[in-house]
């Protein structure tokens, strides 16, 4: 059964640092474009940073550059999105995917997107 498993949401205090993780079960995520998006209440999906397969090439949503960062480890067939900084504006379930055959812009930007995990609560409050 092929699955991508989020985790390591929750709530944080503005200025705060979470990292998410996503683990891929059933399929390698070597060969896959990475990404993660985000969905708040009321708002469509929107795609946050997603990671090239094997060129390291990367996307960011311009309101999280320079405070969140992807990153991929093949060997635990995770990912993980490094989030600094957070505003309330972050707020929202966040979501991982896998894509083959597109580009990281193709993913993030038109969610070209073959696989989704279920989605992680992320809340930045005071």
């Amino acid at each position: 059964q092929l699955q991508l498993v989020e985790s390591g949401g929750g709530l944080v205090q503005p200025g705060g640092s979470l990292r998410l993780s996503c683990a891929a079960s059933g399929f390698t995520l070597d060969y896959y474009v990475i990404g993660w998006f985000r969905q708040a209440p009321g708002k469509e999906r929107e795609g946050v940073s997603c990671m090239g397969s094997s060129d390291g090439s990367t996307y960011y949503r311009d309101s999280v550059k320079g405070r969140f960062t992807i990153s991929r480890d093949n060997a635990k067939n995770t990912v993980y999105l490094q989030m600094n900084s957070l505003k309330p504006e972050d707020t929202a379930v966040y979501y991982c995917a896998a894509a083959a055959y597109t580009t990281v812009q193709a993913m993030c930007v038109m969610k070209e997107c073959d696989y989704w995990g279920q989605g992680t609560q992320v809340t930045v409050s005071s």
